[in-house]
């Protein structure tokens, strides 16, 4: 598929995906007219990015684990180094800190509205 339909596919923007390329997580094959294409697999390798993106790691971390994504949304890790588990359990750190601190906006938010609503007459 060319870049247009991974794009719409995958609700990234092409400038996104040619990041992604540039950063090594994804790669395309180049047609004679010098058009990307991608295999189908890279539907699902997009979301995982995305959603390893939005937790917060960054994209040499992402480089490092997708080898060892096998399906969609699934870790594993067969022989991950010492220095990887690290990596991995201070970034699991950090996400959990964020979890916390949206949970602790989305409730004083929802806080908020409950009081600023107009009450139903009963």
């Amino acid at each position: 598929m060319r870049i247009g339909e991974l794009s719409e596919r995958t609700n990234t923007p092409r400038r996104m995906l040619r990041y992604y390329e540039e950063q090594g997580l994804i790669a395309a094959e180049r047609l004679p007219n010098g058009y990307r294409a991608y295999d189908e697999r890279f539907v699902d390798r997009v979301a995982q990015i995305r959603g390893l993106l939005d937790a917060g790691l960054p994209t040499r971390i992402i480089r490092q684990i997708l080898p060892c994504l096998d399906k969609p949304r699934t870790i594993h890790f067969p022989d991950a180094t010492p220095e990887m588990l690290h990596t991995l359990e201070t970034e699991l750190g950090r996400m959990q800190a964020r979890v916390e601190c949206m949970q602790r906006n989305r409730d004083a938010i929802a806080e908020y509205l409950e009081a600023v609503r107009p009450k139903a007459d009963a």
